[in-house]
């Protein structure tokens, strides 16, 4: 059966993945912090399935939302509105500052993001738009457009007007100063006279991640946020934020922009509001949504506003808030960093280790000094890790070396990151 299955995949399925592999495994269910494969292995999910099942798989206050809901009331027309809709959107503009109040209610990063630019665009009247040169907002044209870590070629040409600035990286810095730390006031200027002197005068909007994930899970400096901010305004342009793997207690807070005291005149929610399902929203002030409106915003779509998923965002907001999650994210986050600091004194091959509560970047290099990234290795961890009974997720890009982006859900305990920090300690020995 485990050959038809193999077989029927690789005649049937497109490879989307652009290396075109799959985990080799058949996964037949998937509870709390692990998945369980159709020959009785059971894995312990590091990565929260692509990043989102914050909650762990198959929460039970999920599972009866979606037996209830489904049997109820699970999809309608557009232009219909349901309970589940209003009040998830009432309940998000309470867990936000001012003035963060109106929200639309879609289904992935790629849709938000989407969104987001097209209504900066018409609020604006202007078409240029800036993110970083490590960033990944989506895989629809906005969205890739502003998107440059990867997938950029062989496609024509990206939407017009889009521009790309460093990536503050404090472990491989650009621009440095004195004591040879990342200098990013220098670094942003220079970018921004990179961009003045490209651009025709029309910025509509910057949209960064609080920390980069597929980018290497890059935090941004402290005073960063509020410096981008400041330089988008001084252009005529709108501050996005996407925090669609920050958002919703990943990172100890709420909301990753919090530790900056920087509000967003848009940001962007997926991944984690859905807890595992196809659920996003955008949310922004009634003055840009006014304007928005009033110029014929459009972005009418089959499961915009969708009542079932709604109320799966209902529930994940109640177990987010009786649970303080935030809280426990920022406990267990430190638990993890300090167990993974652990391994880097152990494993001269780890580089560097960062990142914010439940959200950690592990950098594997060749050698510590010279920094010379070690991709083959991270292939090389992560099927071992596989083996042993551990799913890890590594980022492979130009000069970022093997990324491991660590997302366990928030829902897990002491002992499941004890064992997996215990299996990737066994795979890195025995990988070298």
């Amino acid at each position: 059966m485990a050959d038809s299955f193999w077989s029927d995949a690789d005649r049937h399925l497109v490879r989307y993945s652009g290396a075109g592999r799959f985990v080799p495994e058949i996964i037949e269910r998937a509870e709390g912090s692990f998945v369980y494969t159709a020959d009785g292995r059971r894995l312990l999910d590091f990565t929260s399935g692509q990043m989102s099942a914050i909650l762990g798989h198959s929460h039970p206050a999920v599972v009866a939302t979606v037996q209830r809901q489904a049997a109820t009331l699970d999809h309608l027309f557009s232009g219909m509105l349901s309970r589940p809709v209003v009040d998830l959107a009432r309940r998000l503009a309470g867990s936000l500052p001012e003035p963060l109040e109106k929200v639309l209610l879609l289904t992935t990063g790629a849709e938000s993001n989407e969104a987001a630019i097209r209504m900066a665009k018409l609020v604006t009247g202007r078409h240029e738009v800036v993110s970083f040169a490590r960033s990944w907002h989506g895989m629809t044209q906005a969205a890739a457009s502003a998107t440059y870590s990867s997938g950029r070629k062989g496609y024509g040409p990206a939407a017009p007007g889009n521009f790309a600035i460093p990536t503050p990286n404090a472990y491989r810095p650009d621009f440095t100063g004195e004591d040879g730390e990342l200098d990013w006031r220098r670094q942003l200027d220079f970018a921004f006279d990179l961009f003045d002197a490209q651009s025709v005068g029309s910025l509509a909007a910057c949209i960064v991640e609080p920390i980069l994930s597929s980018g290497g899970v890059l935090d941004l400096p402290p005073g960063y946020l509020g410096a981008l901010r400041d330089k988008c305004h001084e252009r005529g342009g709108l501050l996005i934020l996407d925090e669609a793997q920050t958002g919703l207690c990943r990172t100890g807070d709420w909301y990753a922009f919090q530790r900056d005291g920087v509000v967003p005149d848009i940001l962007t929610l997926s991944k984690t509001l859905g807890a595992g399902l196809p659920l996003a929203a955008v949310v922004t002030s009634a003055e840009i949504e006014q304007t928005a409106h009033e110029r014929g915003f459009l972005f009418f779509t089959t499961h915009v506003s969708d009542p079932l998923v709604a109320a799966v965002g209902n529930t994940v907001l109640d177990v987010l808030e009786a649970e303080h999650l935030d809280r426990r994210a920022a406990e267990l986050g430190a638990y993890l960093h300090k167990g993974l600091q652990g391994l880097r004194d152990r494993h001269d091959v780890i580089g560097d280790v960062r990142g914010r509560g439940l959200l950690v970047g592990l950098e594997l290099v060749q050698n510590r000094q010279t920094k010379e990234p070690a991709n083959e290795l991270g292939v090389a961890v992560t099927q071992r890790c596989l083996e042993l009974g551990l799913h890890m997720n590594v980022v492979q890009m130009p000069a970022m070396g093997g990324v491991f982006r660590i997302a366990p859900a928030l829902t897990s305990s002491y002992a499941e990151l004890d064992l997996g920090l215990e299996i990737l300690d066994r795979a890195l020995e025995s990988v070298r």
